[in-house]
Parts: C-alpha cells; sequence; structure tokens
C-alpha cells in the first residue's frame, strides 16, 4: 500500500464538477492500494499518515503530525501508484488490487484515520477526479508498507 502525502493550506476533490471532498489545512493522500495489501497494512499505513511529523512546531521545525497539528485529511484513490515504470514507454499496471479489493480497502484506510480521530475527507472511488490543492511548503513524501 502507497501514500503519497502531501502537506496543504486546502485541498478540494471533485467528480463532474461537484466538490465531492475537500479540507482546509492538513494532508492530502494520494492513496494506491497493491495486490497482497490487507487490513493490517491499511492500519499501519493510516498510522505513519498521520503520526508522520512533517507540520512545523513553534520553533519552525518540522516536529507535529497532522494529528498534533489539528489538520484534516482528504484521502484520493491513485491506481497508478501501483503502476509498474520499468520497461518501456507505458506503464504495466498488474501490480495494482483488484478493482473491488482497492475499493474495500481505500474504505477501510479512511475509516482507519476516522477512528483516530482525524477529520477525513474523500474522493470518489474510480471516478474521474479533479483535485485542487494549495501546496504548503511544498512538502511531499512517499510512505510505503
Amino acid at each position: 500500500m502507497i501514500a503519497l502525502i502531501q502537506r496543504v493550506l486546502s485541498a478540494s476533490v471533485s467528480v463532474d464538477r461537484e466538490v465531492v471532498g475537500e479540507i482546509g489545512p492538513g494532508l492530502l493522500v494520494l492513496l494506491g492500494v497493491e495486490k497482497g495489501d490487507d487490513e493490517k497494512r491499511a492500519e499501519r499505513l493510516a498510522e505513519k499518515v498521520l503520526g508522520y511529523r512533517i507540520f512545523s512546531d513553534e520553533q519552525g521545525k518540522m516536529n507535529l503530525s497532522v494529528q498534533q497539528a489539528g489538520g484534516s485529511v482528504l484521502v484520493v484513490s491513485q491506481f497508478t501508484l501501483a503502476a509498474d515504470t520499468q520497461k518501456g514507454m507505458r506503464p504495466s499496471f498488474s501490480g495494482g488490487a483488484a478493482p473491488d479489493e482497492a475499493n474495500r480497502l481505500y474504505g477501510y484506510f479512511s475509516d482507519c484515520c476516522r477512528d483516530r480521530g482525524v477529520t477525513t475527507a474523500n474522493g470518489r472511488f474510480a471516478a474521474d477526479m479533479q483535485v485542487a490543492l494549495v501546496n504548503d511548503g511544498p512538502v511531499t513524501f512517499w510512505l510505503q508498507v
């Protein structure tokens, strides 16, 4: 399971020009689900995302997690993160989880974030989405479990 996280001042996701999820300060999480991923990995990744210390403390050092900073999370499914780009000029998506399983684990990951007390918004799985964000920093990390 892969999370590309971006620290944001705000972020939103729209489908057919309708905003389906939005947050203020916090993290935009682009989530890729791979074959073999399960609930345990989703829980570990949620813990890592929510505990990752990339928000500034009083001294301006990246020392606070999104939870400690009082931020929110916007989770957007992103199957292309599971792409194999090693060969040729066209990515292979054979490493990605089947859509039903990916959708289930995407929901489970989001629920794990909510269960830990973080306000969590979502995109719409498998939809053609438009994501808008104001990246803060920019600060972007690739996390994988």
